[in-house]
């Protein structure tokens, strides 16, 4: 590019291009113009068809708008590229194809601007296909110069905190964010063919119910009372299965007043799904084949590389391995025989931060998130976790203790828990309470804790079902090869500059 510098400056190159609106306005020429009709995508100008080279033959018409992210002038002849959504095309403008009016205007244009350009197709002698300029209007002039072109904008910081020169600079990144778009397309359109219907449930509740996790509240003037940001939809969509709703999802936003690291944004998108007369193994199946489905028509593959010889493989049947059998695989063969203290000492040996207070539960979670978790790189089925952990599950038939559920880990992380629903109003209510009792604090109440028109619901019947939640950037992260959840989220939170 002609100009090597990073957005925002506030020197002397800034001062030129505001001082050239001026100049524009004088000539008549307004710097930032209305429409353009008749633009077509530079991906479709590609596929227009040229007459022979030998023919004489001009080419076919084309309409394109852009930004113009390089220039070369020589003279009466003057290069330059322009990229849209869908590409890059060279155009061609020389003096004597046009106006002397638009051939001063090329001239005047910065790299960066956004313009209209009408003209005809050519190929140049070293094969690029190019459009020479008939007409050109400036449609949007840049006052701030663009990330200098070879080096791009590398700034880890800046590319999310400015992700529209981020997506400028890198187009990798749109490429990302198209992966994303079509696979959300595509989950969509597997679930409907299997019969489930889309439903919008509350972004705005009374009770943060559905899952444990600290919420963020806000004070709604109306009803004189404090109200949330959903943490999940989950008892929303349940109250549906009571209604009659067999098959139901909803990609929604949910939000959870926590920490920020490559795996979390407060702010983000969870898929959750619900059928009737299913459980957890139909859930299985279902996730299953929706990502090896989705892998196939968007990315083309069922094994994505993430870099450094790391594939993941999609290809079904997935790993399928319980709660307690990757605890022993790391903890030791005899690891729920021994001494509550012995798990201590052993856990410290092992370099987690355990101690005396925690019951046995969080030290064998503590083991599981920190060395079991985090090797599950493949797609691996967890299942019969503790029923501590997840209130909200069926029993096993087998052991009570238990709860007849999967987490399915990818990379590392999880990516979807699932569960064969409880649907007992008693079971719930008690699991309700005993929740209630172990993390209450002060001022806590059972009307601002415990949603009682859930149990209520329940109390009138729910049908056995099965429900799965499926974190939709994490998937996305699995599905482009991206390590950092901040890479799949247009704008991810930032701490704000002071």
């Amino acid at each position: 590019m002609a100009e090597n510098t990073t957005a925002p400056q506030t020197g002397d190159l800034f001062e030129q291009r505001v001082a050239k609106i001026a100049e524009y306005r004088a000539a008549g020429i307004n710097p930032f113009g209305g429409a353009f009709p008749g633009t077509e995508l530079i991906e479709a100008v590609r596929t227009k068809e040229l007459p022979p080279a030998d023919s004489g033959l001009p080419g076919p018409e084309a309409t394109v708008a852009g930004r113009m992210v390089a220039k070369r002038g020589m003279g009466k002849s003057i290069f330059a590229d322009l990229r849209d959504s869908t590409g890059r095309l060279q155009l061609f403008a020389g003096k004597s194809d046009m106006s002397e009016e638009a051939f001063a205007l090329c001239r005047k244009l910065d790299i960066g601007d956004i313009i209209g350009v009408k003209g005809t197709l050519f190929t140049t002698k070293t094969g690029e296909l190019t459009l020479r300029v008939r007409e050109v209007t400036l449609l949007s002039k840049s006052m701030r110069a663009l990330p200098e072109k070879f080096h791009g904008l590398v700034d880890v910081e800046q590319r999310y905190r400015q992700r529209y020169l981020d997506l400028i600079a890198n187009p990798e990144v749109k490429e990302v964010f198209r992966k994303r778009s079509a696979i959300i397309r595509e989950i969509r359109n597997f679930l409907c063919d299997r019969g489930f219907m889309e439903v919008e449930t509350p972004m705005l509740q009374p009770l943060a119910g559905g899952a444990s996790a600290t919420p963020f509240q806000t004070f709604y003037e109306a009803l004189n009372s404090t109200v949330y940001l959903r943490i999940a939809p989950e008892l929303y969509l349940k109250r549906l299965l009571v209604g009659g709703f067999e098959k139901v999802f909803e990609l929604n936003r949910s939000f959870r007043n926590e920490g920020l690291d490559r795996r979390h944004n407060p702010e983000f998108t969870m898929l959750e799904i619900y059928q009737a007369y299913s459980d957890c193994r139909g859930m299985m199946e279902l996730i299953e084949s929706m990502i090896s489905t989705v892998a196939m028509k968007v990315c083309g593959t069922l094994k994505i590389d993430h870099g450094n010889g790391k594939v993941i493989d999609f290809t079904p049947p997935f790993r399928r391995a319980t709660y307690h059998d990757l605890v022993r695989e790391k903890g030791g063969a005899d690891w729920f025989d021994i001494t509550p203290a012995e798990r201590v000492k052993r856990g410290r040996e092992m370099g987690l931060e355990v101690n005396a207070s925690m019951s046995d539960l969080e030290v064998t979670n503590e083991l599981y998130e920190k060395l079991v978790e985090p090797t599950n790189i493949q797609p691996t089925f967890v299942t019969r976790l503790p029923a501590e952990l997840l209130p909200l599950a069926n029993p096993c038939a087998d052991d009570p203790t238990l709860v007849d559920v999967f987490e399915l880990g990818i990379n590392g992380v999880e990516v979807a828990p699932a569960y064969s629903e409880l649907n007992d109003p008693v079971i719930q209510r008690k699991r309700f309470m005993d929740q209630f009792e172990k993390t209450r604090a002060e001022g806590d109440t059972l009307e601002n804790k415990v949603d009682e028109d859930f149990l209520t619901a329940l109390e009138y019947g729910m049908p056995p079902a099965g429900g799965m939640g499926v974190g939709i950037d994490r998937l996305v992260m699995a599905l482009t090869g991206a390590e950092s959840i901040r890479d799949v989220i247009f704008f991810p939170q930032m701490k704000r500059l002071k």
